[in-house]
């Protein structure tokens, strides 16, 4: 039986997809559409309600994204969200300008009239907005229900046709009450009743898998990662023995990785081959300093020895990968969304594979990776491991990789992560790590002048990755992991820490 969606417009967002999957957190099954799809297509779908995302244009702008002007005329109830609202309100007889002072990050949001939108909120909260735009004039018939500093329409609404729009971002992690508030929207405002569960996502996904598979076998790339370890138990649930793991080792993993990942592996009754291609993947990184330039050669690399490998493997036509949405997004796979940079996983493929690709985790989260995880008994120690980027070290190494690089990095790295454990942060912290700079600074040891390379120590706080903020790390913490590092780490002298959000940076440097 199909299930009455929210439906999600895109207009080119980032959190397009972290809309549509808070909407599934709250029990209610979601949909992504483009924002030219026909509206006789939304309609067959008898959605519950209809949520605008947000978008990197300005709607005043020759060729803006913008729907047919009779979605208004549905009778479902609409919210705008950023870009969402100033669609809103442009379409309906209002005015959007640029701003003059543009707003990015937290904000105080001041509801001044009283909603159901706002059911079960304060009065006062923070709110994430990022905008260069903002409404100057409401349509005939909308209000004023809060308020920021800077936006003196926050939160519109038009009450009678159940219109709403937000200036901020309630899909975000640090919009405090946005949950809530898309709760509201939801089942205060749409009335949708609940109808999907993590549960469903893992059924439907086994039989998809079987479905696509066939009698054919795949071939397993899994990194040790949760997402890679996830999607490889769930696809040996799907297809049992026809499912073949091979663990590479580009030889950019941490200090004592390999024997961790393949004793986790093993643990879990995947059948595992390990293959070392170490020197393989150095030769091509020599003299290599471009971000965008290492992801590419790992991409490719890493492609071709799991064709390689394929080729021992009689009948096998797939290639599973952990590819998570914030890889798609990042390297551009949405439509309509800008590219942030090349994950080794979506970018730099070759045009003609050999293998198919198959991505059961591409439109989810790693926090609902580690849901399924949990699901499919899965041991929390590998659940809660912190991600790593496919690129390893590679990318954590501004500029060229070379081995006394690489020594010098994995040390500063595992006192770092040792440090946190001890303390018992690791848990608390989404992800940490250490980043070898391209700078050497002068310093004082014994007496003596050096002058040596620079580590920056990173940890952040973040639910699904799309956003994070840094975690404020104690400072005799600190002051440890520093004295730690100088002191047990040749080459290094000096150590800073890293205290960029995302946006504007993202998590990794590179």
């Amino acid at each position: 039986m199909r299930k009455r969606p929210i439906i999600v417009v895109n207009f080119g967002s980032q959190y397009v997809q972290l809309i549509a999957r808070r909407v599934r957190e709250l029990g209610v099954y979601s949909e992504i559409v483009h924002w030219d799809t026909p509206l006789e297509e939304i309609k067959e779908r008898e959605p519950y309600g209809i949520i605008f995302s947000g978008g990197p244009a300005s709607v005043y702008a020759e060729g803006a994204p913008l729907p047919s002007p009779h979605i208004y005329e549905l009778g479902v109830p609409i919210l705008g969200i950023c870009y969402g609202l100033q669609v809103i309100t442009h379409q309906l007889g209002g005015k959007v300008v640029r701003s003059e002072k543009q707003e990015y990050g937290r904000a105080r949001l001041r509801i001044v009239k009283k909603d159901v939108i706002f059911d079960g909120i304060p009065e006062e909260s923070d709110v994430w907005m990022s905008h260069a735009d903002k409404v100057a004039e409401l349509p005939e018939g909308f209000e004023v229900i809060a308020v920021s500093e800077n936006s003196p329409y926050a939160v519109i609404a038009h009450r009678e046709k159940k219109i709403y729009g937000f200036q901020f971002h309630p899909e975000v992690t640090h919009t405090v009450y946005g949950k809530e508030m898309l709760a509201n929207f939801i089942y205060g405002v749409c009335k949708a009743e609940r109808n999907w569960e993590m549960g469903d996502f893992i059924k439907e996904k086994i039989e998809e898998i079987r479905k696509a598979v066939g009698n054919s076998k795949v071939i397993a790339a899994l990194s040790g990662g949760v997402d890679s370890t996830v999607a490889a138990v769930l696809t040996h649930r799907a297809i049992g023995d026809r499912l073949h793991c091979f663990f590479i080792d580009h030889g950019l993993l941490r200090l004592g990785e390999r024997e961790e990942v393949e004793k986790n592996l093993r643990s879990l009754g995947l059948p595992l081959t390990v293959v070392d291609a170490s020197k393989l993947f150095l030769e091509r990184l020599k003299g290599v300093v471009s971000p965008e330039e290492k992801r590419k050669i790992i991409g490719r690399t890493f492609i071709e020895v799991f064709e390689r490998e394929a080729k021992k493997i009689e009948g096998a036509e797939f290639l599973l990968q952990g590819t998570l949405y914030p890889d798609v997004v990042e390297s551009a796979g949405i439509k309509g969304s800008a590219k942030i940079k090349t994950h080794h996983n979506v970018g730099g493929l070759p045009e003609r594979m050999n293998l198919k690709l198959l991505e059961p985790f591409r439109e989810l989260f790693k926090d609902e990776v580690r849901q399924i995880g949990r699901l499919l008994g899965i041991p929390e120690e590998i659940l809660k491991r912190h991600p790593f980027p496919g690129p390893g070290l590679a990318i954590r190494i501004i500029g060229e990789v070379n081995e006394k690089d690489l020594e010098i990095l994995r040390k500063a790295d595992r006192i770092f992560i040792e440090e946190l454990k001890k303390e018992g942060l690791y848990d608390r912290i989404w992800q940490a790590f250490a980043v070898l700079l391209p700078v050497k600074s002068v310093g004082v040891m014994g007496d003596v002048r050096t002058y040596e390379k620079v580590v920056a120590l990173r940890a952040v706080e973040s639910v699904d990755g799309m956003t994070a903020d840094w975690y404020r790390l104690p400072y005799d913490f600190l002051d440890r992991v520093m004295r730690r590092i100088i002191n047990e780490v040749e080459g290094v002298n000096r150590v800073v820490y890293d205290i960029s959000s995302k946006p504007p940076s993202t998590i990794e440097w590179e």
